[in-house]
């Protein structure tokens, strides 16, 4: 498959609007109506805080929280949604399941909340995802990303930040790791450099090429009469070069 599998559409710019509207709409009613969302988070080993694998990734603390996890979500989403658009909505979709299941098992007895659980799933996965299919452009894109978001790394390690959920960061990596592999994407064709990587190359049309057998081994042959300036071309060459000798001390004092 080549680069016409990347392809603008609405719901590159429509999904991560959306989905970051939303998380501002819950704020809003939050703040407005005074409403507790928090107790809706992830509480492990408790079964009444399954309801968070669900609910979390949409409730936030303050606005400080929530902007951080904003931008990210904005750019994350897009970039999923352009390179990765048949793969995008069960990633998230998954994504925020396992990885709030996984912070569930491990994660301290408090409520934990908050999208950047799916964040570190979105940055796993695309990172993983591009150096997985060599595709140069998916390769650069898995390069962007660490090198915007690398620094997120650190906050996998307890004791970093104790006031964050390290816990659901680790999960959504390993979550999204575990994803690049399960998702298979499409062979992409690599770039046409040379001419006889063209589809419609005909070795027994080229001049050159017309001189070396299946094998690759030279075969003598005699030049077409028809066009002795065409065969000649790929042995002359109009730009002169000079060449140096440097004797060494051995020969000399032959």
């Amino acid at each position: 498959m080549n680069d016409n599998h990347f392809k603008f559409s609405n719901a590159v710019i429509g999904l991560p609007v959306f989905f970051v509207l939303f998380l501002w709409i819950v704020y809003w009613m939050q703040i407005r109506f005074d409403f507790d969302f928090y107790q809706h988070g992830i509480y492990p080993r408790d079964f009444s805080g399954l309801q968070g694998v669900l609910f979390s990734p949409f409730i936030h603390e303050n606005l400080d929280h929530l902007y951080n996890n904003s931008i990210p979500l904005l750019v994350l989403l897009a970039a999923m949604q352009f390179f990765y658009p048949k793969q995008s909505f069960a990633v998230i979709g998954f994504g925020i399941l396992f990885s709030g299941l996984i912070t569930w098992v491990i994660g301290r007895e408090n409520y934990h909340i908050g999208a950047s659980g799916l964040i570190y799933v979105l940055v796993s996965f695309i990172f993983f995802k591009g150096i997985q299919t060599r595709y140069y452009r998916l390769v650069a894109l898995s390069l962007s990303v660490i090198l915007l978001y690398g620094g997120m790394i650190w906050y996998v390690f307890p004791d970093v930040d104790k006031t964050i959920s390290w816990e659901g960061h680790l999960a959504g990596f390993i979550t999204g790791f575990g994803m690049s592999l399960l998702y298979k994407t499409p062979e992409y064709a690599k770039p046409i450099v040379y001419e006889w990587q063209k589809p419609d190359f005909n070795p027994e049309e080229d001049a050159f090429m017309k001189h070396f057998d299946e094998n690759g081994n030279f075969v003598n042959t005699e030049i077409p009469e028809e066009e002795p300036e065409l065969f000649w071309n790929y042995y002359n060459s109009n730009v002169s070069v000079n060449y140096t000798v440097t004797k060494t001390e051995s020969e000399d004092k032959m």
